[in-house]
């Protein structure tokens, strides 16, 4: 399968586009199935480098960005299309949480096209395309926009800060390892979505102004990591296990109970999942001189029920970082997986 292509088991991107649409009044399976017949000629070219049909701009399709596009399908959809026997087991949105304080149009969407480029222009001339192909058939519920700049801070390892200066996207199953392979790509279930995965996107708006008045140790604890190069507290290096029982002189633990970290961990291997972190700004407006900022977090699960929500939940619970974040978007995909030659992209699922 050719997973490249999908952008999630592969480096970072520069730039993604987050694109919900949702469906318009009358569509039909068929109607959708034709709509990915044209989205899957219109992905394998342009992740191939490639101008498709009616490109008006040819010029702009190039493979230097190394693109990449997902297609993912929502709860909702399945719903409207009557397909709801042919979704995962326990496929659904993820419920509100204690923390939250969701805003439309950021919750929920029939379909996510999730595209990523290095090179804006390229991701800018895809997701202009894709949305014509789409017109027919679908409406724009919401478009996310966010970025990532690596940086390199420990053994030569390119990593990801957020805007709160945090090394991201630490605790992550290696590429092409059998973690990767157990914990992120659906083996079993409906045959159009095996190969495929489960990802919830979280908008997560940051509270910088009061964020930047901490100092550097007061926020290495609430996080449970160092700033200067991601290692936990307690150790050395970025890739350091994170020793929850480690111990001050004092006797205090040196990783505290309401340490981000501390909270993420799973209970067992079963509660770990994929993390994609982009951060995102908004333009500011009038009364809001800095305007929003935050993170989109991207989880990607072979099954988002099992793995991801009691993570989640205990997040919710009792962590020190949420003074700092708020959800306020969530929503939920089945991410299909890349259609070979001569395939249609969720061919067994709508035709």
């Amino acid at each position: 399968m050719p997973r490249a292509g999908l952008g999630i088991e592969f480096p970072l991107h520069r730039h993604v586009s987050l694109v919900a649409l949702d469906l318009l009044p009358g569509i039909t399976k068929a109607d959708v199935h034709r709509w990915m017949v044209l989205l899957t000629d219109d992905i394998q070219r342009l992740t191939r480098g490639e101008a498709p049909a009616g490109d008006p701009q040819p010029e702009l399709a190039n493979g230097a960005g190394q693109p990449a596009i997902a297609v993912g399908f929502g709860p909702e959809l399945f719903a409207k299309l009557k397909l709801e026997h042919r979704a995962p087991t326990g496929f659904s949105q993820v419920p509100a949480l204690s923390i939250d304080r969701l805003e439309e149009p950021f919750v929920g969407g029939d379909v996510l096209l999730q595209v990523q480029s290095n090179l804006p222009l390229q991701l800018a001339h895809m997701v202009r395309l894709l949305l014509r192909d789409s017109a027919q058939f679908a409406e724009l519920k919401w478009q996310q926009d966010g970025f990532s700049q690596e940086s390199i801070v420990d053994r030569g390892v390119p990593v990801h800060r957020n805007l709160m200066g945090q090394v991201d996207g630490t605790d992550n199953p290696a590429f092409n390892s059998d973690d990767f392979e157990n914990l992120v790509w659906i083996k079993d279930g409906p045959d159009w979505c095996i190969g495929g995965t489960q990802l919830v996107v979280r908008r997560i708006r940051m509270k910088l102004d009061t964020w930047d008045a901490l100092s550097t140790p007061q926020k290495e604890s609430t996080i449970g990591r160092k700033l200067s190069n991601g290692a936990p507290l307690g150790g050395t290096r970025l890739d350091d296990p994170v020793d929850l029982e480690a111990k001050l002189p004092s006797g205090l633990l040196t990783i505290p109970e309401y340490a981000h970290v501390r909270r993420a961990a799973g209970d067992s291997f079963q509660q770990r999942f994929y993390r994609r972190p982009y951060n995102y700004t908004a333009t500011p407006s009038h009364g809001q001189p800095q305007g929003e900022a935050g993170l989109l977090f991207l989880a990607y699960a072979r099954d988002l029920n099992n793995q991801y929500l009691p993570v989640q939940r205990k997040l919710a619970e009792f962590d020190l970082l949420n003074v700092w974040t708020v959800p306020v978007g969530s929503a939920t995909f089945v991410i299909a997986p890349m259609p070979g030659p001569g395939e249609i992209l969720a061919d067994r699922l709508f035709a």
